[in-house]
Formats: C-alpha cells, sequence, structure tokens
C-alpha cells in the first residue's frame, strides 16, 4: 500500500498556471504508475493524466492535452502535474493516485488504480 498526499492546489485566475504535487510513502514507489483524475462539483471523478513506472509513457485526457504536464521523481518519491492556460472547467478536486503493475491495462480508468490521496481544490475563475 502506498500513502499519498497532494498538495499545490488553490485559487488561479483564467489562463493562470499551478503546480500539483503529490508525496508517496513506500520504498516501492517505483513499480507504481501514477495517475491524476479530478472530480468537478455535481460530476464525476475523471481520467486527468498518467505516467508509467520508469517515467517513460505518459497518458493525458484529450481536455488536458498540450496543457498539462505529468511527471515524477522516483528518487523523491513524487509525482507533480503542472497545470497550465487553466479554464474555469477545469475547477475541481485533484486526487493522486498509484496503480500495481497488474493494473497497468486500466491506466485511464479508476480501476487501474488501488490507493488514493485525499485531494486538492483548484479554482480558476474567470
Amino acid at each position: 500500500q502506498v500513502q499519498l498526499v497532494e498538495s499545490g492546489g488553490g485559487l488561479v485566475q483564467d489562463g493562470d498556471s499551478l503546480r500539483l504535487s503529490c508525496a508517496a510513502s513506500g520504498r516501492t514507489f517505483t513499480i507504481y504508475h501514477m495517475g491524476w483524475f479530478r472530480q468537478a462539483p455535481g460530476k464525476e471523478r475523471e481520467f486527468v493524466a498518467a505516467i508509467s513506472s520508469s517515467g517513460v509513457t505518459t497518458y493525458y485526457a484529450d481536455s488536458v492535452k498540450d496543457r498539462f504536464t505529468i511527471t515524477r521523481d522516483n528518487a523523491k518519491n513524487t509525482v507533480s502535474l503542472q497545470m497550465n492556460s487553466l479554464k474555469p472547467e477545469d475547477t475541481a478536486v485533484y486526487y493522486c493516485a498509484a496503480g500495481r503493475p497488474s493494473m497497468y491495462g486500466s491506466v485511464r480508468l479508476e480501476r487501474g488504480y488501488a490507493d488514493w490521496g485525499q485531494g486538492t481544490q483548484v479554482t480558476v475563475s474567470s
């Protein structure tokens, strides 16, 4: 099991940038693929981005592609989400998640992850 703690959320203006970070505990961090999901008020949680255990392969939702970048630092047990050109529709609670190797086939789905953080609020005002 991996414990995850997100940070970096806040209130920003339309067009601004924000960087989210997720700190993971545990010595097996390097075997997990990592993902970011978000949930807006009244909506279901949705996939945002994911990164393979090695950091070589990344995945993005169409709605954030070319604006968001996911990276990881396996030496520091962290994964980050750089969010540029933020829009009001990006407003949501953002969750960090860790997935075991056997779940990698579902990397864009919630079932592809076993451990979740508590979330950090991102609010983009127009």
